[in-house]
């Protein structure tokens, strides 16, 4: 059994998910609005807000989302023209739906919700900074640090409304000690200025380390996978690249 999500969100509707590209967002937000819609408290309405790339969007499975029982939001692009979609701001100030945000990435993807900012920085909210040790600009504090400034900068979120999650990921083929070792050089890197939420594992390896951290570890399954990445390592060959 994954740890309890209800004890973490509390009372909370509104979930912002923003941090370094590449860190693993998507894939998480996606999961989270599941673990929304399996606490059978609320209808769960999520937003695609990345207008930066045109792969490894949540809108991608946007059909398995449905399914899943999720009212899915985001707005069709020409080429790769912005385009903002419609029904945040109403949907932010909806008390009885739970409603998550999944922010492209870095302060390029983050200025999509600087318009929010009153409601993101509300009582209703959480914004959740994912951190992954395994790309380029959460490898060290200052990194961090700026990522994080430019974030802030932009979408205008409150740094006292973020919490942390820590998603130690280095592609499809993650390995436990790679989770164990990212954990650890995660918390050795944040732990004197900020504590983290909870930890998440590809649930391929979750058995084997949720027990191995102080905070929650959440199993998180990977969606966003298309025909050309796949888990297997080739015969003879080097692991199939994933994203960070």
């Amino acid at each position: 059994m994954m740890p309890d999500i209800k004890s973490l969100i509390g009372d909370h509707v509104n979930f912002i998910f923003v941090g370094e590209a590449g860190s693993g967002k998507s894939e998480i937000a996606i999961n989270f609005a599941k673990w929304l819609v399996d606490l059978e408290e609320k209808p769960v309405a999520f937003f695609d807000m990345d207008m930066t790339k045109p792969l490894f969007r949540s809108r991608d499975v946007r059909e398995e989302m449905e399914a899943m029982g999720i009212d899915f939001h985001y707005e069709v692009q020409f080429m790769d023209s912005p385009v903002v979609v419609g029904g945040v701001n109403r949907m932010l100030k909806d008390s009885s739906t739970y409603t998550v945000l999944d922010v492209g990435g870095d302060y390029i993807g983050a200025r999509s919700v600087g318009g929010y900012a009153p409601h993101l920085n509300g009582e209703q909210t959480i914004v959740y900074y994912v951190l992954n040790t395994y790309r380029p600009w959460s490898y060290d504090i200052e990194h961090i640090d700026g990522t994080l400034g430019k974030i802030l900068g932009v979408s205008h979120i409150d740094i006292g409304q973020l919490r942390m999650i820590n998603n130690p990921n280095n592609g499809l083929t993650t390995t436990q000690k790679e989770f164990l070792e990212g954990c650890q050089r995660m918390h050795e890197i944040v732990d004197p200025y900020v504590s983290i939420d909870f930890a998440c594992a590809n649930e391929r390896i979750y058995e084997e380390v949720k027990d191995s951290q102080k905070i929650p570890v959440f199993p998180v399954h990977l969606y966003l996978t298309y025909p050309w990445l796949n888990a297997d390592i080739a015969p003879g060959g080097p692991p199939v690249p994933g994203r960070g």
